[in-house]
């Protein structure tokens, strides 16, 4: 099934659930509060909702902006980490022939690890799973500082092993930073206490016409759900229907195969 597809089946309950129940809460508040009575206020209720309907989506704005903001970080964060795996697994080729395969094999076994465990683990925020592929790399620091250079082209060779393995380290931590970075709770609050605050003002607001009136409602209603449906699931980069993919962690193992190939081919 398309990803699309996918995403518009969990997405449409929740906009129409909200739609529906927003209608059934204008039905009922109709039926204990007279039109009539809202009648007189009319144009004090026009200038609260304008006001309080500016500053819920200014909020609303702001929160979208800064998750989405999160979100591509985290992508950008998997990019470089994949790219400077594929960077460190080719650099070390010329070290010695045991240092560059005890590397090359801890840095593929590192990927295995991060595909198979630790992607679903920034998921559920499994930090012993984290932790335990981390050891992964640090197998592949440990090959890196046995390693004894042997020439002066060695010698250079393993000082950008050297400055690629701390950068991978660096990238390694932006991107688990990334995947713990939550909106707070008290945002959140905020965010479904105004967008009740909202959908309940349009009650306040007199129509002459209840289809007209119930319409209003279960449109503002649904275009709220949705922009709150698109916050909570970006807010978790690594999960939901828009999650960072693991396609570049997926073509460093690809390169790295294919480099070990040439290599044995060099050898032959």
């Amino acid at each position: 099934m398309p990803r699309w597809l996918t995403t518009l089946l969990r997405l449409t309950p929740t906009v129409a659930g909200a739609s529906v129940v927003s209608v059934a809460g204008l039905f009922a508040f109709r039926a204990i509060v007279p039109q009539a009575e809202l009648q007189s206020s009319a144009d004090a209720l026009g200038n609260y909702l304008q006001t309080v309907g500016g500053i819920y989506a200014v909020l609303l704005a702001f929160v979208v902006y800064v998750v989405w903001g999160q979100f591509n970080e985290a992508r950008g964060y998997v990019d470089r980490e994949a790219t400077a795996l594929v960077d460190l697994h080719r650099t070390s080729s010329g070290l010695s022939a045991s240092t560059r395969g005890e590397i090359q094999r801890g840095l593929r076994d590192y990927v295995d690890a991060v595909l198979r465990d630790e992607w679903l683990a920034m998921a559920r925020s499994d930090e012993p799973t984290i932790e335990r592929v981390g050891e992964r790399l640090d197998a592949v620091w440990l090959a890196i500082h046995r390693c004894r250079p042997a020439s002066e082209c060695q010698h250079t060779v393993y000082g950008e092993v050297l400055s690629r393995f701390n950068e991978l380290s660096d990238l390694r931590t932006n991107r688990l930073s990334s995947s713990r970075a939550r909106i707070p709770v008290a945002m959140k609050i905020l965010l479904y206490a105004g967008a009740a605050i909202i959908i309940g003002s349009i009650y306040l607001i007199a129509f002459d016409k209840v289809w007209i009136h119930a319409t209003v409602t279960a449109a503002l209603a649904g275009a709220i759900a949705h922009v709150l449906y698109l916050v909570i699931d970006l807010d978790d980069a690594f999960a939901g229907d828009w999650s960072v993919a693991k396609a570049p962690f997926e073509r460093a193992r690809r390169h790295f195969d294919r480099a070990t190939h040439l290599a044995d081919a060099d050898a032959a």
